[in-house]
């Protein structure tokens, strides 16, 4: 047997070389098989979140609000931007590279011959830390779709689906419908599912009617309202008022605050969370990534909206920022993308574009970005299209041109947001 790396890095080098030579199966068969061998079950509740877009936010605000409650809480979510770590998370706190790579061991041993991909590996393993790690509640971020989603292993007790929308076309279909029965499959007989998505498919409502699960929809069970100061959740057999607004910007984040306070709500009995501590853990909240505006001038937000529906939603949050002479737009994306769809809705608030390359064989090119906005919103004199290699050259043109009241906004793929952070993290005095 070939002797096993003792370091994270290297753990991650191998998975990544055995997943270039693994043909991506949507099955759960193997991954089944595998956590089966390793006896992996969690003994405290599970809460699944799955969505075209939200799922990161709603997961934080899980996270966030059971934490000021005095639980212990683990956390799986992805992907990460600048360490592996940041994926699994372990009462707060980022889980250990010993942590990890113990994990990593103990599928290792159980897998066998049975071949995984790097994200069924790693999901497995962070289940395995998660499960042993005596934690009180386990919060857990479905990937792709739902239904043959790897993490979909995991029976939860509490399913959401934040919103439906198109992406992923080729392994989830290419309608609403087709999709939304996909993302229904993380939902279970007898369990609570909820979808926040206010107009969601009839194929998602059909699904948790055939199998027998507790369907919670917006609007029907669940609901919000507000004002510019505060706001209000009611649900079904409870009432939260005059919340503070979650720390999170963006039009949608209270779609994502209701979908977690009805998850509470349906987990009340063995996770009671207090009014304050529901208040605290949604103006406290963090999330790299989503709409996120770093302090200082010119203004940077950083929001990895890579679909039209996540792009629409960004455009929104800029339109409600103020007055910025210029933007800046720092932008990366997968091939797979609609990319013409996400360029249409940020075309009116995007004077400048800096179109770049990403380190993946996924990734559209530079060129090929530039082609598709000119088509969209070709150049004019107060309107610049340029293309560079990576996403630190990128933003660092940005910079160099952007005026202390124009604005830089990095958005697209993951690795668009995290080349710009890396860059940020090595010269942290690269601003205006």
């Amino acid at each position: 047997m070939p002797t096993l790396p003792t370091t994270l890095p290297a753990w991650l080098a191998l998975l990544e070389s055995r997943h270039a030579e693994t043909v991506i199966n949507m099955g759960l068969e193997r991954v089944r098989a595998v956590k089966d061998r390793m006896a992996l079950a969690f003994t405290c509740p599970v809460i699944m979140v799955a969505g075209t877009n939200g799922k990161g936010s709603t997961c934080a605000m899980l996270e966030s609000m059971l934490l000021r409650a005095g639980y212990k809480v683990g956390l799986y979510i992805k992907p990460h931007f600048l360490d592996f770590n940041e994926r699994a998370h372990v009462n707060g706190e980022l889980a250990s590279d010993a942590q990890l790579v113990a994990s990593f061991n103990a599928v290792e041993a159980a897998r066998g011959d049975t071949p995984l991909t790097y994200f069924e590996f790693t999901t497995l393993a962070i289940c395995h830390l998660l499960a042993g790690a005596g934690m009180d509640v386990v919060v857990l971020e479905v990937g792709l779709g739902g239904r043959l989603d790897a993490v979909n292993v995991i029976d939860a007790d509490v399913a959401i689906v934040t919103s439906v929308d198109i992406d992923h076309t080729d392994y989830l279909g290419d309608t609403r419908e087709a999709i939304g029965f996909e993302k229904a499959g993380i939902f279970r007989a007898g369990k609570t599912a909820i979808c926040s998505d206010p107009v969601p498919p009839q194929s998602l409502i059909d699904h948790a009617e055939a199998i027998g699960a507790d369907l919670w929809l917006m609007g029907r069970d669940f609901n919000y309202s507000g004002d510019k100061q505060q706001w209000n959740y009611g649900g079904r057999n409870q009432r939260r008022s005059a919340l503070a607004y979650p720390s999170l910007r963006g039009a949608n984040q209270l779609l994502n605050a209701s979908a977690a306070l009805a998850a509470l709500e349906a987990l009340r009995l063995e996770l009671p969370v207090g009014a304050q501590e529901v208040r605290t853990g949604l103006v406290t909240v963090e999330l790299p990534g989503r709409f996120q505006v770093l302090p200082g001038r010119p203004s940077v937000i950083l929001d990895v909206a890579h679909n039209p529906h996540a792009a629409a939603a960004l455009n929104q949050n800029l339109g409600n920022m103020g007055y910025h002479p210029y933007t800046y737009a720092v932008f990366g994306s997968m091939h797979d993308k609609d990319i013409d769809g996400v360029i249409a809705a940020m075309s009116e608030h995007v004077d400048h574009w800096c179109l770049t390359g990403l380190p993946s064989p996924r990734a559209a090119t530079a060129a090929e970005l530039a082609a598709k906005v000119q088509i969209v919103q070709p150049e004019r004199p107060e309107r610049t299209i340029n293309t560079f290699d990576d996403p630190a050259q990128a933003y660092a043109n940005a910079i160099s041109r952007v005026g202390e009241n124009d604005r830089i906004v990095v958005f697209g793929s993951f690795l668009t947001v995290a080349g710009v952070m890396a860059a940020r993290k090595s010269n942290p005095h690269s601003t205006h």
